[in-house]
């Protein structure tokens, strides 16, 4: 028998799945409760409307996303540099996706929604500026051991780099391929070094 923190966690993965697919404004409750397969109330005793359901699926989708960056970048055994090539890699295999399984939320409601819900734009801003310091942290560090650049600025240069990922994310849901992609982490190693 289900408890109730799997109810609210169903609700949260099947949003994030669906409206990663599908977009904000596409999904309506109805379709959101049968994919996750919870009654109505279910959702309300949760949230108690759809911009508070977004805005805790934004904040679980940052919070898994960051777990799996923390997972890469607390690898002792390679190079900063490494590490951080590893996280692009993963973007590309994850979010260049036209089913990306929940994983490109941020590239599918960033414009979408930051002009709709002010606690989802919150929720993105928050979500995205703990990226850029970690891969900010990543740079710096990769400085310090000698596989990165020292003449670049780690702040400036992480911001450039998860702006141009964020593009390329964009460009390759238009075009429906990886050129972008591809890119996208050509520019990221001439960067980088």
């Amino acid at each position: 028998m289900p408890t109730e923190t799997d109810s609210r966690q169903a609700i949260l993965d099947a949003g994030q799945r669906t409206i990663a697919h599908k977009g904000w404004a596409a999904v309506g409750l109805n379709e959101l409760l049968a994919e996750a397969g919870v009654p109505r109330g279910s959702f309300y005793y949760y949230f108690k409307s759809k911009d508070v359901f977004g805005e805790a699926m934004m904040q679980e989708y940052f919070r898994e996303y960051l777990a799996d960056m923390d997972e890469i970048f607390e690898r002792q055994d390679l190079p900063a540099a490494d590490r951080l090539l590893r996280y692009w890699q993963q973007w590309r295999e994850t979010q260049s996706l036209d089913d990306c399984q929940g994983k490109c939320l941020a590239v599918k409601l960033g414009a979408e929604v930051s002009d709709l819900s002010e606690p989802m734009r919150i929720a993105l801003k928050d979500g995205t500026t703990a990226i850029i310091e970690r891969i900010t942290r990543m740079i710096t560090a990769g400085q310090t051991d000698g596989s990165l650049a020292a003449d670049i600025d780690a702040e400036s240069t992480a911001q450039t780099l998860y702006d141009l990922w964020l593009g390329a994310s964009v460009m390759a849901k238009i075009h429906r391929n990886t050129a972008a992609m591809d890119n996208a982490y050509g520019i990221t190693t001439q960067i980088l070094h």
